[in-house]
């Protein structure tokens, strides 16, 4: 692990877009019980595991890149900008509309940009490594202004019709889940040596990973091992070696970041962190160590919206004037594979 100090680039707009179709808990287990011929859900489990009352789900004609792209069509608008002023466009996601092409250009069509585009994908952690390849290109001299955006269609992958418990168990991360679009623009920003942790601006980043996990939660289809495999098309997660995984990570990337800045949690007004379900967010902040006042519950009405977790929750500390310009901001990733990484934004 290695603490990337930044301040080159700012956060200067951020949208989300959330489809308006929504899908409580008890639905969720009600479907599944129409779907599934001897088999019954304990009624109220998933909520009572979870904490998740509802969801967003995308319609049947809306792809990946939809969302993506209202969520950038929202924040280009909300800069002022045109497509021509879009240096590089990131589609930083875990859902993708297709193997190939990547999905950014899809994106990028739909705004109607002629800048270069490319993906960057790292299951839920994918919107956060997006931004700090953003942040690094940016640093470089290569582009001045940079959209990130994400699109999450976890709904096309939810196994509904299962045969037993074991199946139901291993296919549960799809019952969280939530579809979502969101989007951020990064632009460049030069302040003076002496003001870098008090300007606007990324003030660093730093990522860790335990790849020997990656095989505790899949979604296979697509690639090279399960080209065609129906049965590879769901979520398949073990939770409890999930979970082990997890703890595997520990917290020394988030304690060294925050070292590295002369930082500590009651220095930030609000911490995003992915959110999976109610229980393992108030675990995973003791864990770290941090105050439970500053972060941003949404699992309980939004799911687990894969990576648009994070922008989602910072949107809303923003929009209820929990933050604002001049605060102190941390965005905790956690990911499958497993991945845990952090960004540290003064807005």
């Amino acid at each position: 692990m290695k603490t990337a100090l930044s301040g080159r680039s700012r956060i200067s707009g951020l949208e989300v877009y959330l489809p308006p179709a929504r899908l409580d808990t008890s639905a969720v287990e009600r479907r599944i019980a129409e779907s599934s011929p001897g088999f019954r859900v304990p009624r109220g489990l998933i909520g009572r595991v979870t904490g998740i009352r509802s969801r967003s789900v995308m319609a049947d004609t809306e792809q990946a890149s939809d969302l993506a792209a209202n969520a950038a069509a929202k924040v280009l608008a909300g800069c002022g900008l045109q497509a021509p002023d879009v240096d590089l466009l990131i589609f930083a996601s875990a859902s993708q509309d297709m193997v190939e092409p990547a999905t950014g250009h899809m994106v990028a069509a739909k705004l109607g940009l002629g800048c270069p585009v490319m993906d960057v994908k790292n299951a839920c952690n994918s919107f956060l490594n997006g931004m700090e390849v953003a942040d690094s290109l940016i640093a470089a001299g290569r582009y001045a202004r940079v959209v990130v955006a994400t699109g999450e269609s976890p709904s096309r992958a939810v196994r509904w019709s299962v045969a037993d418990f074991e199946t139901f168990a291993s296919s549960f991360p799809g019952y969280t889940m939530s579809d979502a679009g969101a989007a951020v623009l990064l632009e460049a920003t030069d302040p003076p040596a002496s003001e870098v942790n008090d300007a606007p601006g990324i003030l660093g980043m730093a990522f860790t990973a335990r790849s020997r996990h990656w095989s505790v939660g899949t979604l296979a289809a697509g690639g090279s091992a399960f080209p065609r495999d129906p049965e590879a098309s769901y979520f398949s997660m073990d939770g409890e070696k999930l979970k082990d995984a997890f703890l595997d990570l520990g917290c020394d990337v988030l304690d060294q970041t925050l070292a590295g800045l002369d930082l500590t949690w009651t220095d930030f007004t609000v911490v995003c962190v992915h959110q999976v379900s109610a229980p393992y967010r108030s675990i995973f902040a003791e864990r770290a160590g941090v105050p439970t006042e500053l972060l941003v519950p949404s699992v309980e009405d939004f799911g687990n919206l894969a990576s648009a977790s994070l922008p989602l929750q910072l949107k809303l500390a923003l929009d209820s004037g929990r933050c604002g310009p001049g605060d102190l901001v941390a965005l905790v990733g956690l990911a499958g594979g497993v991945s845990l990484g952090m960004a540290v934004v003064r807005l």
